[in-house]
């Protein structure tokens, strides 16, 4: 249990408010929590739920953030548009650090920024290139890789209604992903993994699905590094209008369950009768 941290979840007509994670989270795991952020741009998983890394980490979980892009698209003045790439892996570097994330939980995936279409599914490819792993490249052959070396018991995505098509494809390619690694397929990309996490996205720029079902309320030094952190993408330009919505906003984040509405004949039979 961590101190100053105040959960709040929606349960149908019931609100439960509690500082105990195991009260809010489904199948707490105790010390085998682990957790998984995955973020489309180095800034995203900062920018949308940097108060629930650390919270995690509050909570004594082990926290991961999976970087997909590698930023090439995000030069704001002409002559960092060669060099962004490597500025930008120094700003998520110092910006997670800050969060208190060590180097070796935050991977980056290296996919090209923009241009993620091109990279759904799972291909084989030449090996030397930046993406490929275990002689394929693709989010299908990346999500599981990663899902099968980390084993969360929680994966955390952009919600799919964020504008930005990177955003979607990732929410999009990861969820498939979810169910290849959970079975024999792909063999060389590690042993499956045993249960399918439970899915919760966080928003960035644009609001949710549908409403979230759990805020958490942090302390206020929570808030000074998340707003710190986002202040490391200083390449970024807009930063500090980012900057002072965070402070609008206060010390407060909302994530939204994923419910898998899988396909039961059965629940569609009375309907018939």
């Amino acid at each position: 249990m961590a101190q100053g941290i105040v959960y709040k979840r929606r349960l149908g007509d019931r609100k439960i408010v509690s500082s105990d994670a195991r009260e809010i989270f489904d199948d707490w795991q105790d010390q085998q929590e682990r957790w998984m952020f995955v973020s489309p741009h180095d800034d995203d998983v900062v920018i949308g739920a940097g108060l629930t890394v650390q919270a995690g980490l509050a909570e004594g979980v082990e926290v991961h953030v999976v970087i997909t892009t590698d930023g090439r698209m995000g030069y704001c003045r002409l002559p960092q548009r060669r060099t962004i790439v490597r500025i930008r892996a120094d700003e998520a570097q110092e910006a997670y650090r800050t969060l208190g994330l060590p180097p070796e939980r935050v991977r980056a995936l290296g996919f090209p920024d923009c241009n993620l279409n091109a990279y759904r599914g799972r291909h084989f490819t030449t090996i030397g290139d930046p993406t490929e792993i275990e002689g394929a490249s693709g989010l299908q052959n990346a999500f599981p890789y990663v899902l099968r070396q980390i084993r969360p018991t929680r994966v955390f995505l952009p919600t799919p209604t964020d504008l930005h098509p990177d955003h979607k494809i990732v929410y999009e390619e990861m969820l498939i992903s979810l169910f290849h690694a959970q079975g024999s397929i792909w063999p060389e990309l590690g042993p499956p993994i045993q249960k399918v996490p439970v899915v919760y996205e966080y928003a960035t720029y644009c609001d949710f699905p549908e409403p979230p079902q759990i805020q958490l309320v942090v302390p206020s030094e929570f808030h000074e590094r998340k707003i710190n952190a986002i202040r490391c993408f200083a390449s970024q330009e807009q930063i500090e209008v980012l900057v002072e919505t965070q402070r609008r906003i206060g010390p407060i984040e909302y994530i939204r369950q994923v419910v898998f509405n899988l396909y039961s004949p059965e629940k569609y039979s009375q309907i018939f009768e």
